[in-house]
Parts: structure tokens; C-alpha cells; sequence
């Protein structure tokens, strides 16, 4: 039930959450009437802890811009103040969602080209699972590359909901564009990729795994994770000739850090 406390937010109850591990949590709350976001962007939900007063920090929309619920995936860290809270919290229990979705981290801001490149770690995955649901990504770009790198292969979550989409009815033509590429940097299985993105990048073994060249003039880099990956990938890409894709001057590299 939605329930307007003020201005700024609206009062949503979780309807669903799953433990990935010890760490990861995903979870579901209700979708205000008029909500709206753009694949990419982000929410603040709030909690209030028991000493008094609110606590707000930024989510990553999962889930597609069409569904009825907002998804959100997030790390639990155990001496935070805001997680902590969270992950104690079941289906019905309620937390704040600020009115306004915001961020600016959006594939739209890429120029055209025929490789999108989606980098993230940990819970960095999130915006790119409702960019994955957008159709029009899957029509401006011949193929998709998503690389989700973590230390442990069981942090590897989303795997199933991956594959299914090249089999979603609304692209299910476009299926073959995708390619997923997990990487465990620690534990690493034969036939897994096990270093960071940037050293990945400057070995040429993703694009590799990928089957695929990396040139300004048709590869495109959306950036999402803790923001040391963020950083050395970001550096690594301009060594190898990508820029930043501003409005002024459009380029190849879009990046929001995961925290």
C-alpha cells in the first residue's frame, strides 16, 4: 500500500527479497502510482533507525521500467547503517522512496555504435539488468557484452535471470546479441575469467572471450562498480583511445561509481 509521509517520499513495503549469500540481498517493494526512471538511474530509499532520525542511500533500479515493482540488489555491510537495517527487514515491511528517480547514467548518452560493452562489479550489476530489459538497446547495438566481476564465484548472482533474456518474447530475435562474461577474481573455475576488468582490458583477453575487437569507432563502454575498478578501468580505456562521452563532445565511455 502506498502511503504519502511529505513531499519528498512516499512510505512502500517490501513484497519480495531473496539472500544471494551471507551478503547479497535482492529485494522488491511496491511501485508508487506515477513513479517513473529511465533504465540507469537510481533511487534514495530511507530507513529510520531505532536512535531516531533517517538514514538514505542510493539505489540501482533492476528491474525493468515497465514492471510494477521497483528491484533493488545490494551488498550487506555488516557495520553499515543503513544494511545492517535492511537485511533485517521482511516482505511487509516498510521503508522511504524519495518521489524522484535520478542519476544520469544512461546508454542513450553513448553515440551510436555496433559493441556495447557493460563492465561492472559486485552489486554495479544492478543498472544494467533493467538496461538489459530495455528494448531499444538491444536494436541500436549488433552485440552486447556484459562482464560482472566478483572475488567469489558464488557472488556471481542474476545468472539465471541472464540467460533468460535472449529469450524474452519482446527480443527474443535479438537473443544472439548478448554475451555474458563472468569473472571470479579468487576460487576460479577452469575456463573462468579470474583477473580485474582493467588488466582484462589490457591483456586483450576480454574482448577475446568476447570474440570481438575493441576500436573508438564502434565499441562502446558503460562503467559501474566500486569506484577503484571504476577508476583503473576508466584510465585503461583512454590508454587504449576512448574518451569520455560528454554533451558537447560525444564519446565512447559512460561510468557511475557503485557507492
Amino acid at each position: 500500500m502506498e502511503m504519502a509521509i511529505d513531499e519528498r517520499y512516499t512510505l512502500q513495503s517490501i513484497i519480495w527479497r531473496r539472500r544471494w549469500t551471507d551478503k547479497l540481498l535482492s529485494f522488491r517493494i511496491e511501485r508508487p502510482t506515477g513513479y517513473r526512471f529511465a533504465p540507469g538511474q537510481f533511487a534514495r530509499l530511507g530507513l529510520k533507525p531505532p536512535q531516531g532520525g533517517e538514514v538514505w542511500r542510493a539505489y540501482s533500479m533492476c528491474s525493468a521500467s515497465t514492471d510494477d515493482y521497483l528491484e533493488f540488489y545490494s551488498i550487506v555491510v555488516p557495520q553499515g547503517q543503513f544494511t545492517p537495517l535492511l537485511s533485517d527487514m521482511q516482505e511487509g515491511s516498510r521503508l522511504m522512496l524519495d518521489k524522484r528517480a535520478m542519476g544520469f547514467f544512461d546508454a542513450y548518452r553513448l553515440p551510436p555504435g555496433k559493441d556495447l560493452w557493460l563492465l561492472a562489479t559486485g552489486t554495479g550489476l544492478a543498472p544494467y539488468l533493467s538496461i538489459l530489459q530495455d528494448p531499444a538497446q538491444w536494436q541500436r547495438f549488433e552485440r552486447i557484452v556484459l562482464a560482472h566481476c566478483v572475488r567469489h564465484p558464488s557472488e556471481l548472482s542474476y545468472q539465471a535471470e541472464i540467460e533468460a533474456l535472449r529469450e524474452h518474447p519482446l527480443w527474443e530475435e535479438h537473443g544472439h546479441k548478448l554475451t555474458y562474461l563472468p569473472v571470479a577474481t579468487r576460487d576460479t573455475p577452469a575456463g573462468m575469467l579470474g583477473e580485474r576488468i582493467p588488466a582484462l582490458l589490457q591483456s586483450g583477453a576480454l574482448a577475446d572471450a568476447a570474440g570481438l575487437t575493441l576500436a573508438p569507432e564502434h565499441s562502446r563502454f558503460m562503467l559501474c562498480g566500486n569506484p577503484q575498478m571504476v577508476e583503473d578501468t576508466h584510465r585503461q580505456l583512454m590508454k587504449m583511445g576512448f574518451r569520455m562521452s560528454r554533451q558537447t563532445a560525444p564519446g565512447q565511455i559512460v561510468l557511475e561509481n557503485g557507492w
